[in-house]
């Protein structure tokens, strides 16, 4: 498996019933339902567990995990949640056995070449993009500090764009105590942040 192979995921379908053929497909043996789940969910896989551990080699070492864990028990995938959804949870829960509370090294914010994550079609000019890498910076210095519990929520959200429903499923918790976690982390952020960008 290579970075650059997992860092461009594609969108995954939202059909419940192609979901369900993939599934039944995988479970008569059919070895191209696996390489369509692969196409699909390997890029997610492979950018939460950055986010979790913040070291490229490890995070390639736990989607390899992953993937080997959804391979074998993808045939009793039950349809409760999205796939989507499941893949999370089995990332999550992986995650939380290998690193169990250790905090993160860096959250890693700039691709191999030097580049920004996530920056808009429209290239910014020199001092908006100085902004951003003070931000960016500011943000990597101040996540890993957070509470186990309050940065996978955030994280979640604000990184990885799941809805409070979706994160309800992927942590097993309400969705109330979703949003806690969430808004409790945030301004734990926040706080983390203004007191990082008051030292030079």
């Amino acid at each position: 498996m290579t970075t650059q192979a997992l860092s461009a995921p594609l969108e995954a379908p939202s059909s419940g019933q192609f979901e369900r053929d993939l599934v039944a497909r995988h479970r008569r043996g059919d070895p191209e339902a696996f390489d369509e789940y692969y196409q699909m969910f390997a890029g997610l896989i492979y950018n939460l567990t950055l986010r979790q551990c913040g070291d490229p080699e490890a995070a390639r070492d736990l989607s390899q995990e992953v993937l080997i864990r959804v391979y074998r028990s993808l045939g009793r995938f039950k349809g409760r949640s999205t796939l989507k959804t499941w893949t999370y949870r089995v990332c999550i829960n992986l995650c939380r056995s290998k690193l169990g509370r250790r905090r993160l090294v860096t959250l890693p914010l700039e691709r191999d070449d030097g580049s920004l994550r996530d920056v808009s079609d429209e290239e910014p000019g020199p001092e908006a993009r100085a902004i951003s890498r003070s931000e960016r910076d500011l943000l990597s210095d101040a996540l890993p500090k957070l509470d186990l519990a309050f940065r996978e929520a955030v994280v979640l959200r604000d990184l990885e764009d799941l809805s409070y429903q979706e994160i309800a499923d992927v942590l097993g918790v309400p969705i109330g105590t979703v949003r806690s976690r969430i808004a409790r982390g945030r301004d734990q952020l926040r706080q983390l942040m203004a007191g990082e960008g008051e030292h030079p």
